[in-house]
């Protein structure tokens, strides 16, 4: 994993912007959730922090998957980098009479990152040199962003409480202007030459998503793929609960809540690294560990979600997220090895688009059980439900993972 980052030039350069940026990212976080707890109290508008997070990258992934077909993804990396760090300094401005300005400038940045999510993601089999570096690096870039999830998060937790939340919200600009310099510097083609020439084609989102889709409902394996993640954020929006039952129940504050928030990163991070070790480029191991890792995610929530200390309730949503990190990294390497480059952006950006709706949906519906109901019941009863979808998903896949088991190389 090492050899390649220094053998690579351009897979280290993109491996430091999405370090960098997601370290921003996470301290920006941890700000944001404190500063709206403080300012209104309100669970349901910590809810929708996450969607923030989430909600506009649905909106805008139609388009983003266009423009990572058709146009030079490197100078939309650069680009939307650069708007990204204009965006962020949005946030400085919140106050008691302007909360709604924190959604807003938060919106515009998670809505740039539906582009740069997918226009990194389809670049990467392009950067890579052979299949081998393709697997580490999406076990590297998988895994790293849980690890900044734990470093950001819980150092941002002490520096928004040590420098101010001002401090935060500048440190996550200048991350997206440092992103935008190393994406500048990649020499290698971002994509084959047959997108290139699609480049004078003008963006048509309806019809592109159409395509994608079209391509994707005659590959049973996509199908499999795009809807494992969807499975999984049934209860992945009990994450937008950590700084309210950080709060709530052990009475903490930026470093409780850095403290969860982060801890997931741990398990995030570690879970790709593992389980990539088991896939070896086959589909159906891909598929398998999609399925179980989720069901493991939804486990791990229920037990605790009713820990009785901070640390313990910790060391669970660790251990629930090495099987989070493992699905969601998983799931996307699936959709590299199987989708054409022409059309792989679309298809990325599809498999984003119904993530992140499905996580806005459980998100803000996790916020408002929560109010009415208190925290760990929200997310006992989302892990419960997200169990549930794990087991159908599992059993509704067996028989194309046992195909792509006895025939790898067949198209299904």
């Amino acid at each position: 994993m090492w050899k390649m980052l220094k053998t690579n030039p351009d897979m280290r350069r993109v491996f430091l912007a999405q370090v960098i940026s997601y370290l921003g990212d996470w301290f920006s976080f941890v700000a944001i959730l404190g500063l709206i707890d403080d300012l209104t109290g309100s669970k349901f508008l910590i809810s929708l922090v996450m969607v923030s997070f989430s909600l506009p990258s649905f909106l805008a992934s139609p388009i983003a998957g266009s423009m990572a077909d058709r146009f030079d993804r490197r100078r939309i990396l650069v680009f939307v980098s650069i708007i990204q760090a204009v965006a962020a300094l949005g946030l400085l401005l919140v106050g008691k009479d302007t909360v709604w300005l924190a959604f807003l400038a938060q919106s515009t940045v998670s809505a740039l990152a539906a582009v740069v999510g997918p226009a990194t993601e389809a670049a990467i089999p392009n950067i890579a040199r052979n299949d081998e570096e393709l697997a580490l690096a999406n076990s590297l870039l998988g895994s790293t962003w849980g690890v900044m999830l734990a470093v950001g998060a819980a150092i941002g937790g002490v520096f928004a409480t040590v420098f101010g939340r001002d401090a935060a919200f500048i440190a996550n600009a200048v991350s997206f202007a440092v992103s935008a310099i190393l994406f500048a510097r990649i020499k290698t083609p971002m994509q084959q030459e047959r997108a290139i020439q699609s480049q004078r084609q003008r963006i048509r989102p309806i019809s592109d998503m159409r395509e994608a889709i079209t391509h994707s409902r005659q590959d049973p394996v996509l199908m499999a793929l795009i809807f494992s993640k969807t499975t999984f954020a049934i209860g992945a929006g009990v994450v937008s609960q950590l700084a309210v039952l950080a709060s709530d129940v052990f009475h903490g504050g930026d470093a409780s809540r850095g403290l969860l928030i982060g801890i997931r990163g741990v398990g995030t991070g570690l879970g790709p690294l593992i389980a990539m070790r088991y896939t070896r480029g086959q589909l159906s191991k891909v598929l398998t560990i999609c399925g179980f890792a989720s069901l493991a995610f939804s486990g791990f929530y229920l037990i605790g979600a009713w820990m009785p200390t901070l640390w313990l309730t910790a060391i669970f949503v660790m251990l629930a997220h090495l099987g989070g990190g493992a699905q969601w990294t998983l799931s996307s390497y699936g959709l590299q090895l199987r989708s054409p480059d022409h059309i792989r952006g679309r298809i990325l950006a599809g498999d984003f688009a119904l993530v992140t709706l499905m996580l806005s949906l459980t998100s803000a519906l996790a916020g408002l059980v929560s109010e009415y109901f208190g925290v760990r019941q929200a997310i006992s009863g989302f892990a419960c439900a997200a169990a549930i979808a794990s087991v159908i998903y599992i059993r509704a896949t067996k028989r194309l993972r046992t195909q792509l088991q006895l025939q790898p190389n067949a198209e299904l």
